[in-house]
């Protein structure tokens, strides 16, 4: 299931650009039920995987260097990106038609949405105007790259680069295996 966004000139706008496709899937698993949900929720479930596996791995390293507070934003981000793996672990376990999935879907969708907007206001435009155009498609391009090998399965206590370099490959081929073995790559 190809759900990945490939336009925009750089790391910004692709980032950006997923962001809203998660805001579409977030709409659309909220507005469809039975295996039209289970299929939509599982192509959030792999974009935010991969999203934030490739973020963690390529952008936050970045903003941690090149902002003045980069410290400081991207340890509220990790922080935030961790609480959210961990919901999304709870999601999957549930039936996903039921009131319980409802209510915690809807908590967790905003909470994405609260976050997605801060990464776009403190670490994406900040880094759109601290780093040159040239940088800024290189980073896209490692970011394509970091997300066609990263874990389809949120992992949480995984959100270094260094984690992610560590356990994100073996994490993925056994989330890649998951994924073929229920039909859902």
């Amino acid at each position: 299931m190809g759900t990945m966004i490939s336009s925009g000139a750089d790391v910004v706008a692709f980032l950006e650009g997923q962001h809203q496709e998660i805001q579409a899937l977030f709409n659309q698993v909220d507005a469809t039920e039975g295996d039209e949900r289970k299929e939509a929720f599982h192509a959030l479930r792999r974009l935010l995987a991969v999203h934030e596996t490739a973020e963690e791995e390529i952008v936050h390293p970045v903003a941690r260097r090149a902002l003045p507070d980069g410290q400081i934003i991207i340890a509220a981000r990790l922080k935030e990106e961790n609480e959210a793996k961990k919901v999304l672990a709870e999601l999957e376990r549930l039936d996903l038609d039921s009131e319980e999935f409802e209510t915690k879907f809807a908590a967790f969708a905003s909470s994405v949405i609260l976050h997605a907007e801060s990464e776009e206001q403190q670490e994406f435009e900040r880094l759109g105007d601290q780093l040159d155009q040239r940088r800024l498609q290189r980073m896209r391009d490692a970011v394509k790259i970091a997300e066609s090998i990263a874990p389809t399965r949120p992992h949480a206590g995984v959100e270094s680069a260094m984690a992610n370099l560590l356990v994100g490959p073996f994490a993925s081929m056994l989330d890649r295996a998951r994924d073929a073995l229920s039909g859902k790559s």
